[in-house]
């Protein structure tokens, strides 16, 4: 029965990755998060080799969640009011260009720049993505679509991270950030061929707009979230969530190094065995879910990642950690990719690039706040004690959300042409 049912999820991956009316902003995630990839290991490498200090590492995080915060309002609005085809293809080839000027690495000022403007790329790119899967897909197929968008996502991710390190010793940093610079402009060229149909709330091409409208619609993208019982709730535990995870994600290596007594091969069997959870936890979703509009299918992962990072940091023998990160990359998988799907599905089309970089803002905020608060924690009390308070916060997020939203019925929102009360008219 098992390999029946697994047997039909991959054949739904496949119907829907060759689907002609997906498989062009498929193919085009795959490209480009082999590139970001490359780019991101280059960085790192470029910024140190530049500086010979491990903080000016640390600074690649602000300069690439900054912009997500300062942006993402204006972003939604853009989102949701113009072409969304045009602004998925903008976004690709000013990234393009930006990573093609770290051939020539003007100092570290220039690294951090352009760090900040693929960031910014990425706030209009990544929540437009979500926002057109619906128009793209039927209801039926939406788990499956972010499913084999995320897991061969995962598998890029882990062939790029083993190709980063040998060609960049080769042929040092430039190599990767032409590389990144191509996928852009590879992925730029295969959006084109996408069909996406003018959605609700898009303006015509000769319609002005100043600084003000812009500000009027992002908070009228505000004011929804704030009165829509879904997405109010879903900002409170993401924001809860963010604020455990965001710490023990990042100084999982000092984990490794304090607690486990690991070299860099013992990290890196970490990060594997996290990788290859990711890889396969949307099959339980697909395989098992009747239906997987449900609260325990959105917030049990939490609990159980949660109840994942106190274990880790009470046992010591590599196998069960091994294990345990397994576990969690299994776990955030389904929540990812069930995530995505019922938000895509929930939420009107008219406001839906706004919901998503609300909830891309709230997440990166939080982290934000999680990474500074780590960093006093670990220094004051030690590794272990974080991944405690985490894990039990990660936890409590998890219950939060059930005990929020455990009846409610996600299949009576308006699904891809909705609009909400209060919504501005589509022209002005």
């Amino acid at each position: 029965m098992l390999i029946r049912r697994l047997t039909g999820v991959a054949r739904s991956y496949a119907d829907v990755a060759r689907g002609p009316s997906y498989f062009p902003l498929w193919l085009s995630q795959l490209v480009s998060s082999f590139g970001d990839t490359l780019n991101y290991i280059a960085l790192v490498v470029l910024v140190y080799n530049l500086t010979g200090r491990g903080a000016a590492v640390a600074g690649l995080v602000a300069a690439e969640v900054v912009p997500i915060l300062l942006l993402g309002p204006v972003a939604g609005v853009v989102i949701d009011r113009f072409s969304r085809k045009a602004v998925l293809i903008g976004a690709d080839l000013c990234r393009a260009a930006l990573a093609l000027s770290l051939l020539w690495p003007q100092g570290t000022w220039h690294v951090y720049l352009v760090a900040a403007g693929i960031a910014a790329g990425s706030t209009f790119f990544n929540p437009t993505v979500q926002a057109v899967i619906p128009a793209l897909t039927t209801e039926g197929q939406r788990l499956a679509a972010n499913s084999v968008s995320w897991s061969t996502g995962r598998l890029v991710q882990i062939v790029a991270a083993a190709v980063a390190g040998g060609l960049i010793a080769i042929v040092g940093t430039g190599a990767a950030f032409a590389l990144n610079a191509a996928s852009f402009v590879i992925s730029a060229l295969l959006i084109a061929r996408l069909v996406i149909p003018a959605h609700s709330g898009q303006l015509g091409r000769d319609t002005t707009r100043g600084p003000g409208r812009y500000l009027a619609e992002a908070r009228t993208g505000l004011r929804f979230a704030v009165r829509d019982h879904l997405v109010l709730r879903l900002l409170v535990v993401q924001g809860l969530a963010s604020l455990a995870a965001g710490a023990t994600s990042a100084m999982l290596i000092v984990l490794a190094e304090q607690h486990l007594g690991l070299g860099p091969v013992g990290f890196g069997w970490l990060i594997g065995a996290i990788g290859i959870g990711a890889l396969i936890g949307p099959l339980l979703p697909n395989a098992v879910a009747g239906d997987y509009r449900d609260a325990r299918w959105l917030f049990i992962p939490y609990i159980v990642r949660g109840i994942g990072d106190v274990l880790i940091a009470v046992f010591t023998p590599l196998p069960v950690a091994l294990i345990i990160l397994f576990i969690y990359g299994f776990n955030t998988s389904i929540g990812v990719v069930v995530f995505s799907s019922t938000i895509q599905g929930a939420v009107p089309d008219s406001v839906r690039g706004r919901v998503f970089t609300l909830l891309d803002v709230t997440w990166n905020a939080m982290r934000l706040l999680s990474l500074a608060a780590g960093a006093v924690i670990v220094d004051a009390v030690g590794i272990q004690p974080l991944y405690w308070g985490a894990g039990l916060l990660l936890a409590l997020a998890g219950g939060l959300g059930l005990a929020l939203l455990a009846d409610y019925d996600f299949r009576g929102r308006p699904a891809t042409n909705g609009t909400f009360p209060g919504a501005l008219p589509k022209s002005g």
